[in-house]
Order: structure tokens, then C-alpha cells, then sequence
């Protein structure tokens, strides 16, 4: 999915923008959060997330991206990203992943969250808290100029001892006036990420995919998308859009009702 170009060093006008699509995509978050409970539909998701986007002006990123057909992604369970919204009802016990990307002017803001609905079991509890955890560790890592593998540095350590997996072939990526662009952000130390350096003025996503069991995925052949952890076994994730700034990461998906750094679930 990655554009192959020179990455995006931001201006200041241009961390501006992208602080504002940052806002607009947290701010979407949370007006359907409320909505996210036993008895809605992902499609009924779905739409009031896109009447939202639409009605305030701006654009659903997934919207028709690579003729993916919904204006956001919800993963149910087992699915570990990808997941298209359609008639599934959600019932108590479930976890859900809601990704939303809003396009604000040209630039994009990306995030998505996991919602554990009624009582959920507790392996279900313990990998959503991993996922989240994880992905403040890695933004808690972060220094202007670092390296990308210090993500997965500190994501695989932390998913492990506590006897999960992380997921390898999905990963973050930069961020800007494209929806996927260089550098890639892998969640586990590979020898590009050690290359590859975050320096001031580069956007880019943290969203570490947490299996409860191996870290194996497998794509739906039907519908080209979802992608589910190939034992049949829970996967939780969080994202947050990344500005690295000259004195340290600074997040641009901040929500005001969501779950904040420390949240116990």
C-alpha cells in the first residue's frame, strides 16, 4: 500500500493540517462511540460514520480506496484489521475494532480503537489492554530522529511476556496528503526499521495488531479484505496518528471520551 517516494518532511502550516484532520477523526470517534453497544449493526456503523464525514465536509478515506466498499473498517473477534461493515448485529461478549480515516482538506487523519461490549472473557479483556498498552509504550519510546524498529523494540517484548503474538504482515505507515506512504512502520524490529529514521516534520501511524494466539493471519478469499489470526483466536489493535516533532512525538488522534494513557479495561 505504501507510495515509494522521498518522505514527507511537514511544515509548520502543513502540521497544522494535519493536526486538524487528527482532531476531526478523534472528534468522529468519539460521536459514534456511544453507538458501539450490543444490537447495532457494523453497517448502521458504517453509516452514521459516513453521514458524519460527509455532512461536515469532508471525506471517508476508504471510501472506494482499491474498490474497498465501506467508509470504514470494523473487526469483530477474531478479525484482525479489514473487516466490512454488512449486517452483523453485534452481541454481548464481543470485541470490535472501529478504523476511520478522515480526509480534511487534502490531509489525512487515521485512528481506530477496540470496544469491548457487556462481559467479555477474559482473554478478550487481556489482549484489548495489550493492544492498548502497546501502542503507548511505542509512542512512550519515541525521540526526533529514532529509528523506526524502536516501535517494535518495545511492542514485541511487551506482547510476548504477556503471552501474545504480534501480528507481522499488517503494519503503520506515513501519513500526510496520502492515505499510506513511506516509511513503513512494522510493530516488531525487521532490518529496514532500523534503517529507517522518524524525524521532525514526519507523520506517520502506531497501531500495533495484538493476537491472543499465533501470530498468523489469513485473508478472506471472497471478499479480498478481511483478514482474521489464522487459529480462530481474538485480536485487539489501537491506532493513533504520529507528529514527530523536534522535541518528541506528539499524538494528533487525541479523544476526549475515548481511553487515555494508563486506561485499565
Amino acid at each position: 500500500m505504501l507510495t515509494k517516494q522521498k518522505k514527507l518532511i511537514l511544515s509548520e502550516f502543513q502540521r497544522d493540517m494535519m493536526r486538524a484532520a487528527g482532531q476531526a477523526n478523534a472528534t468522529l470517534l468519539d460521536y459514534i462511540r456511544p453507538h458501539v453497544k450490543p444490537g447495532i449493526t457494523t453497517g448502521k456503523i458504517d453509516q452514521m460514520i459516513h453521514d458524519w464525514t460527509y455532512g461536515h465536509g469532508y471525506r471517508a478515506a476508504t471510501l472506494g480506496y482499491q474498490k474497498y466498499p465501506k467508509s470504514c473498517c470494523t473487526s469483530v473477534n477474531e478479525v484482525i484489521c479489514h473487516g466490512i461493515p454488512d449486517d452483523y448485529e453485534l452481541q454481548d461478549g464481543d470485541i470490535i475494532n472501529v478504523d476511520i480515516t478522515t480526509v480534511v482538506d487534502g490531509w489525512h487523519g487515521d485512528q481506530s480503537e477496540t470496544f469491548l461490549l457487556g462481559e467479555v472473557s477474559e482473554e478478550k479483556r487481556a489482549v484489548t489492554q495489550c493492544a492498548f498498552d502497546c501502542m503507548h509504550l511505542a509512542i512512550d519510546a519515541l525521540t526526533p530522529g529514532c529509528r523506526v524498529a524502536t516501535i517494535g523494540e518495545a511492542v514485541v517484548p511487551e506482547a510476548e511476556g504477556r503471552g501474545f503474538s504480534v501480528v507481522r504482515e499488517y503494519v503503520g505507515h506515513g501519513l500526510g496528503k496520502q492515505f499510506h506512504l513511506d516509511p513503513s512502520i512494522p510493530h516488531f524490529p525487521n532490518r529496514q526499521s532500523r534503517i529507517d529514521r522518524l524525524f521532525p516534520g514526519m507523520c506517520f501511524t502506531i497501531e500495533p495488531m495484538i493476537n491472543a494466539g499465533s501470530r498468523y493471519a489469513q485473508c478472506d478469499k471472497a471478499d479480498g479484505w478481511t483478514v482474521r489470526t489464522r487459529d480462530g483466536r481474538p485480536s485487539a489493535q489501537f491506532e493513533h496518528s504520529i507528529l514527530m516533532t523536534e522535541t518528541g512525538p506528539e499524538i494528533l488522534t487525541k479523544t476526549q471520551d475515548g481511553p487515555q494513557k494508563g486506561h485499565q479495561f
